[in-house]
């Protein structure tokens, strides 16, 4: 016995009740980000807001994203706070991308820089590790450190505050 087609609406019924399901797994769990995918579907709810391109549903998939909670913040308003908070200089140099910080080229190496070392133009900061790649994070000019305002390993958001260089 063969099952008959299901009819558009039924599809995009179900693709919403399987987004409504993943949502409350989210929620339940408190996870950030999951993802699911089958010979027919591929979905990604994150709470950052954020997708990669390859990642977008489809159209007949589309449907609101959990809504966040209205005392969530993106990371560049976090990143922004955290610096009206540290009363951070204008002058300091900001992660350009999410990822984790590393002050040393490798675990147990010296580190890249100290406060109150003096630097030069494109002369590296740090590393930034974002999806296994290592981005070197490069002094716009040259300079005295003053601050380091991050510690090696750990995770940063797009905007926070690194280094501070006079």
């Amino acid at each position: 016995m063969s099952k008959a087609p299901q009819k558009k609406s039924d599809a995009v019924d179900e693709r919403l009740r399987l987004v409504r399901e993943l949502a409350k797994v989210m929620e339940d769990t408190g996870l950030v980000e999951i993802d699911l995918e089958d010979d027919h579907v591929s979905v990604h709810l994150s709470k950052t807001g954020t997708m990669a391109p390859a990642q977008m549903m489809s159209p007949m998939m589309a449907a609101p994203a959990p809504a966040q909670s209205a005392a969530a913040s993106t990371p560049v308003e976090t990143a922004k706070a955290a610096a009206a908070d540290k009363s951070v200089p204008d002058n300091a140099i900001t992660s350009p991308m999410v990822g984790t910080a590393y002050l040393a080229p490798e675990p147990g190496a010296a580190v890249f820089i100290k406060e109150g070392d003096n630097i030069k133009a494109g002369q590296t900061l740090l590393i930034i590790e974002a999806m296994k790649v290592m981005n070197p994070i490069t002094a716009p000019s040259t300079g005295t450190v003053r601050q380091i305002l991050v510690d090696d390993g750990q995770p940063v958001e797009f905007g926070e505050p690194l280094v501070v260089i006079d």
